[in-house]
C-alpha cells in the first residue's frame, strides 16, 4: 500500500471517473497537485475536470460534481469541495496520514515507490591527468555524484565513468618531463599537478632539445612503444594519487575502477573514422574528415562540421565522444547514458549523438546531457584568480573548511579540538555541496562562503543542524525504540507527517528528471516544517505517553528522511554541532 497521498488519491479519483463516465476513462490522469494554501486549507487539488469538460462536452463544474458524487474513499478522504471553475480541493483523513507515516517509518526505503530497473551510465568529473582540478570540475563532480547515489538508491544499476583526459599531444611533453625528473619533481603530480605541468611547458617552450624529444615521445606513445607506455602509466598512477585525495576529501564515490579515460578508446578511433567514411556519413573537407548534419549551421548559414579526424591526421573530442556513446550503448547496454558536462558542450554532444545514431551505434540508449552551469564570483563573472586563471578546486575546499572551522569554534568551544575538526570538515564539505545542489544544475550561482556556512537559511549547515538537533532529542528520551504508533492531534504534527510522506515521490522524481535541487528544496521545507512542529508540540515533556511516543516516532522518521536525503546529496550529518 502506497504512503504517497497523491498516488492514493489518483487511484480513488480514477475509480470515480470509471463509475461516473465509463471504463474508457480508467487511465485518465486526475492531475493531482498540492492545494494552494493561500486559497484553501485542503491538502491536495484535483484538476481533471478542466480537461474532461471539453472531452465530455460539459461544464467543468458539472464534471467535478459527478466525480465527487462517485468518489468513495472514506478511509482516505475527509472532505471534498468544488472550487473555482471546477477544481476539487481534497482534505485527507488524518488517520490515513498517521497510518501512512507509520508504514514509512517501518520501510527501509522510506516510501520510495517501485521503479522499473535501468542500467544507467553516468559520465562525470572528468579532470585532466597531470593538471589540478579547478572550479569548473566542482559542479560536474558534485552533481554527478549525487545523481549516481540517488539512482542507486532507487534501485538502478549505475555504471560510473570518469572520462579523464589522459591522451593526446601534451602527453609526449609530460612523459618526457617525468622521464627527466627527480623524485621531488615527480611528487608534484600528487601534490601540485599544475606546477609539474608548468615546469614541463616552460622546458618545452624554451629548450629546443626538449621540444624535439617531447615531439618524438608523442610518436612513440601513439605507436605503443613499451618503454614510453610504462612511463606514461607512471604518470597516470602519480596523478591518480592526487585525484584519490580530492575525491576522499569531498566524499565522492568515484574510484580507480571507474576510470574510462580518452586512452581507453585510442585503438578504436581509426576504425570509427573508416566506418563513418564507408557509410557516407563523414566526408573530407579542407583535408579533415568531417560530418555535416542537417540543421546545424553557424554564421552566415554555413554548415557546422563535427570534425572526426583533423587535417594532420590527429583525433579530437568528437572522435573520442563517438567511441564513448558506442561503447556505452552497444557494450554496456545502457538504458540511459548521462553526460554531466558543462552547458556550452550541448551542441557538440547533440551532433555526436546524432552521428552515432546514423551509424547505428545507439541502440535502446537514451543519451542525456545533464548541463552544468558556471560558478561565479562576487562580481558576477566566472570565478577566477587575480591572474585570470580559473580558481583551483582545492582552494575552494580549503576556504570552505577554514570558514567552517571558525563557525564551529565559535559555536562549540566546549568540544575537543579533534572533534571540532571532524565537524568542521563535514560542515565545510556539506556547505559547498549544498550550495551547488540547491540550485538547478544548468543555472549559474555565486560562490559566497559566508552564506554557504551559515546556520540559518537554505544552507547545508542548517539541514545538518536540524538533523543533529533531532538526534539530541532522541538521545535524551528514555525509549529503546521509536516506532510509535503515530497519532496526530495538533495541526503541526499533521503538517509534519504529511510532508514526510512526500519523500519517496521526490526521490523518484529526481531519478527521472535528474534534478537534485528538487530534493534539496524538499529537505529544506521538511526542516522548516519540523521546526514549526517542535515549537508547537512538546516532545519529551508531552503530558500523554501515547502522544509522547508518537512525537518521538515523528522525530525518528524526520531524522531518517533528513539523513537519507542528505546522503543522496553526498552530505554527511555530524553526530553533534
Amino acid at each position: 500500500m502506497t504512503v504517497d497521498p497523491a498516488v492514493a488519491l489518483t487511484s480513488a479519483v480514477q475509480d470515480a471517473l470509471v463509475a461516473a463516465f465509463g471504463p474508457e476513462f480508467a487511465q485518465v490522469d486526475p492531475v493531482v497537485r498540492p492545494a494552494n494554501k493561500k486559497q484553501t486549507s485542503a491538502d491536495l487539488q484535483v484538476n481533471a475536470a478542466m480537461a474532461l469538460g471539453k472531452r465530455l462536452g460539459q461544464a467543468p463544474r458539472n464534471v467535478a460534481a459527478q466525480i465527487v458524487e462517485h468518489l468513495h474513499a472514506p478511509a482516505l478522504i475527509e472532505a471534498v469541495e468544488i472550487a473555482g471553475p471546477g477544481f476539487l480541493n481534497v482534505t485527507l483523513m488524518t488517520t490515513w496520514i498517521a497510518d501512512a507515516a507509520g508504514r514509512e517509518l517501518a520501510d527501509p526505503k522510506l516510501g520510495l515507490p517501485d521503479v522499473p530497473e535501468q542500467r544507467v551510465v553516468i559520465d562525470y568529473s572528468s579532470p585532466n591527468i597531470a593538471k589540478e582540478m579547478h572550479v569548473g570540475h566542482l559542479r560536474t563532480t558534485v552533481v554527478g555524484d549525487s545523481l549516481a547515489r540517488t539512482l542507486e538508491f532507487i534501485g538502478h544499476t549505475v555504471i560510473r565513468q570518469n572520462h579523464v583526459g589522459d591522451w593526446g599531444t601534451p602527453f609526449g611533453m609530460l612523459v618526457e618531463h617525468l622521464l627527466e625528473s627527480d623524485e621531488a619533481e615527480a611528487e608534484l603530480l600528487t601534490t601540485d599537478p599544475n606546477a609539474f605541468y608548468r615546469h614541463a611547458r616552460q622546458k618545452f617552450d624554451s629548450d629546443p632539445g626538449f621540444d624535439a624529444r617531447a615531439r618524438k615521445r608523442v610518436t612513440l606513445l601513439q605507436s605503443g612503444d613499451p618503454e614510453t607506455l610504462a612511463i606514461w602509466q607512471r604518470l597516470i598512477d602519480l596523478s591518480l594519487a592526487y585525484l584519490r585525495r580530492v575525491y576522499a576529501e569531498l566524499d565522492i564515490t568515484l574510484g580507480d575502477n571507474d576510470l574510462a579515460g580518452e586512452s581507453t578508446y585510442n585503438d578504436e578511433l581509426a576504425q570509427i573514422c573508416d566506418e563513418l567514411q564507408e557509410k557516407g556519413i563523414a566526408t573530407i573537407s579542407d583535408g579533415a574528415l568531417c560530418v555535416f548534419l542537417d540543421g546545424y549551421t553557424g554564421r552566415e548559414g554555413k554548415p557546422v562540421p563535427l570534425i572526426i579526424r583533423k587535417s594532420d591526421g590527429g583525433y579530437g573530442y568528437g572522435t573520442t565522444d563517438l567511441a564513448t556513446i558506442r561503447h556505452r550503448s552497444l557494450d554496456l547496454k545502457a538504458d540511459r547514458a548521462l553526460y554531466v558536462v558543462g552547458a556550452p558542450q550541448n551542441l557538440h554532444f547533440r551532433m555526436v549523438w546524432e552521428t552515432a545514431e546514423k551509424a547505428g551505434w545507439v541502440q535502446g540508449t537514451e543519451a542525456i546531457h545533464v548541463q552544468i552551469g558556471s560558478v561565479l564570483g562576487a562580481d558576477g563573472k566566472l570565478l577566477r584568480t587575480r591572474s585570470g586563471d580559473l580558481v583551483s578546486l582545492q582552494s575552494l575546499v580549503d576556504a570552505a573548511l577554514s570558514r567552517a572551522a571558525e563557525v564551529v569554534a565559535e559555536s562549540r568551544p566546549d568540544l575537543p579540538a579533534d572533534e571540532r575538526a571532524v565537524i568542521a570538515h563535514q560542515v565545510g564539505v556539506g556547505a559547498i555541496k549544498y550550495a551547488d545542489l540547491s540550485v538547478a544544475h544548468d543555472s549559474e550561482y555565486t560562490f559566497d562562503l559566508d552564506r554557504m556556512v551559515a546556520l540559518q537559511g537554505n544552507t547545508g549547515p542548517y539541514l545538518q543542524y536540524a538533523a543533529t538537533r533531532i538526534r539530541s532529542i532522541l538521545g535524551r528520551a528514555d525509549a529503546v525504540a521509536f516506532d510509535g504508533p503515530i497519532v496526530l492531534v495538533e495541526p503541526a504534527e499533521r503538517a509534519l507527517a504529511l510532508k514526510l510522506l512526500d519523500f519517496g515521490a521526490v526521490v523518484a522524481a529526481v531519478g527521472e528528471s535528474l534534478e537534485p535541487h528538487r530534493l534539496a528544496a524538499y529537505l529544506f521545507e521538511l526542516a522548516q516544517t519540523f521546526t514549526a512542529f517542535y515549537e508547537h508540540c512538546p516532545v519529551l515533556k508531552a503530558q500523554d505517553s501515547t502522544v509522547r511516543d508518537s512525537r518521538l516516532a515523528l522525530c525518528a522518521l524526520t531524522l531518517q528522511v533528513l539523513q537519507t536525503g542528505l546522503s543522496l546529496l553526498g552530505i554527511a550529518t555530524p553526530e553533534q554541532m
